[in-house]
């Protein structure tokens, strides 16, 4: 529950309509339809003034709308989503996950830092535009999905066949957290993404391990020996032709990320780890945020009873940086699997689709430029950092091609606050700090030396 005594005045009000928003259960992979419409309408009814629509997709409905009473201005596309993760072990939370709580200067629940808050403080900025001046300084047209967490299937199809409906100068992203809460970042990149499972299959049914044990394969002996050779041992990638293409960073490149106040110790710390693991030769930031990766993110055979089991499977992704083409990534995997020397089993590769590739933007657009001096003014001191997130957003690429317009990340979550895990949360005064900022952009994109150029 919100207990309103601990907050300051100002964000009564703010809290209160953001638990409503928190409240409902939008799990885009498991919600029923009802619940996911519920958080639709909850996002039209902050889109009074915008001529707001809930539109079908395909799956999970999506919320547009637009206000272009600006003639000449510049039309930006404000994008986010209101589906969230699903909650993980009910056990590790310390308060109902969709009940929103005030503790320690943060609010707790499912979805709040991830992107119902970020998207709430785009809203409500606008909304007071429209209530204390009447108008926006620039058109503006919102874009909220609700199938983000789940890779976005039908946002590409919908999008082709409205981009004129969504004709933008520029998407501003409410979803994309800052680097960390001890400054002010803007991201210029986020990789790609390709996924794929690996399957093992042997005997046409589970065996008694003792009456076959050492007559037949087993599925899960060739699974793990196909996973150990994805990596040298020094955890350099070792498929050849996966990182074709990848550009070497450069000295300046090298130099700009030296000088991000980074610390192992603090980073392994907070992991609880006492050794790092990745190529050599790197630093752990350069590695984070300037190589692509290939992991194993699950395993599935067999349990804890005698068995040889007839299948085993992984799931595998890969998260791509500037220069990779997914289908050559996919290629290069799929060769690297397949000539494996494992006997006595057979061994199939399926990739999921929507493999995206890596997106970036310009350290000098205009809108990154715009958006230093948005957050400079509200952080006056500290140096705006140019981050690069390690994760992926699909839709930032798809905008590009679609619409012609690129994506300026623009979110006031950040990257510790537990986003997908128990107990997410959004810190209390990222909300009056994100509205201050997000009004200093918008004036800043429609006026003066950082305005959007049709």
């Amino acid at each position: 529950m919100v207990d309103m005594l601990s907050l300051d005045s100002n964000d009564e009000r703010y809290v209160a309509e953001l638990a409503d928003y928190v409240a409902i259960p939008s799990v885009s992979r498991d919600a029923d339809r009802e619940t996911m419409l519920r958080a639709a309408h909850w996002l039209v009814g902050k889109l009074d003034f915008a001529d707001p629509r809930i539109v079908e997709t395909g799956g999970h409905p999506a919320v547009v709308g637009e206000w272009l009473g600006a003639p000449g201005a510049p039309t930006v596309l404000i994008y986010g989503h209101y589906d969230v993760q699903p909650t993980g072990d009910l056990a590790e939370w310390i308060t109902p996950p969709f009940e929103l709580a005030v503790e320690d200067g943060r609010l707790r629940g499912r979805g709040v830092t991830d992107d119902k808050g970020p998207v709430y403080i785009a809203l409500e900025v606008v909304r007071q535009f429209i209530a204390q001046d009447g108008k926006l300084p620039l058109n503006v047209r919102f874009l909220f999905e609700g199938e983000e967490e789940i890779g976005s299937p039908n946002l590409p199809s919908y999008v082709q066949t409205h981009a004129e409906e969504l004709a933008a100068d520029l998407v501003i992203s409410a979803d994309g957290a800052m680097w960390r809460p001890s400054e002010p970042s803007l991201a210029i990149s986020s990789k790609g993404l390709l996924a794929l499972d690996i399957e093992v299959t042997g005997a046409n049914r589970d065996l008694h391990s003792g009456r076959y044990g050492g007559t037949v394969a087993n599925p899960v002996h060739a699974l793990a020996q196909i996973l150990a050779s994805l990596h040298h041992p020094d955890g350099r990638i070792a498929v050849a032709g996966f990182s074709d293409g990848i550009p070497p960073l450069n000295d300046a490149e090298r130099a700009e990320i030296a000088a991000v106040p980074f610390e192992d110790d603090a980073y392994m710390a907070e992991l609880g780890l006492s050794e790092l693991f990745g190529q050599p030769g790197l630093s752990t930031l350069e590695r984070l945020w300037t190589r692509p990766t290939l992991e194993v993110n699950g395993i599935a055979g067999g349990g804890s009873y005698t068995v040889i089991p007839h299948r085993a499977a992984a799931h595998v992704t890969c998260r791509l940086v500037p220069g990779q083409d997914p289908a050559e990534v996919a290629a290069a995997v799929e060769k690297h699997v397949l000539a494996q020397r494992v006997s006595g089993v057979h061994v199939a590769v399926t990739f999921e689709k929507g493999a995206v590739p890596a997106y970036t933007i310009a350290p000098d657009h205009p809108a990154i430029r715009a958006a230093r001096q948005a957050l400079t003014d509200v952080y006056p001191g500290q140096d705006v950092l140019l981050a690069r997130i390690a994760g992926t957003l699909p839709a930032t690429v798809l905008f590009e091609e679609t619409l012609g317009a690129k994506t300026l990340f623009f979110s006031f979550s950040t990257a510790d606050e537990l986003l997908h895990a128990p107990n997410e949360f959004l810190r209390i005064p990222r909300l009056r700090e994100g509205m201050r900022a997000w009004e200093g952009l918008l004036r800043l994109l429609a006026d003066g030396e950082h305005r959007l150029t049709r």
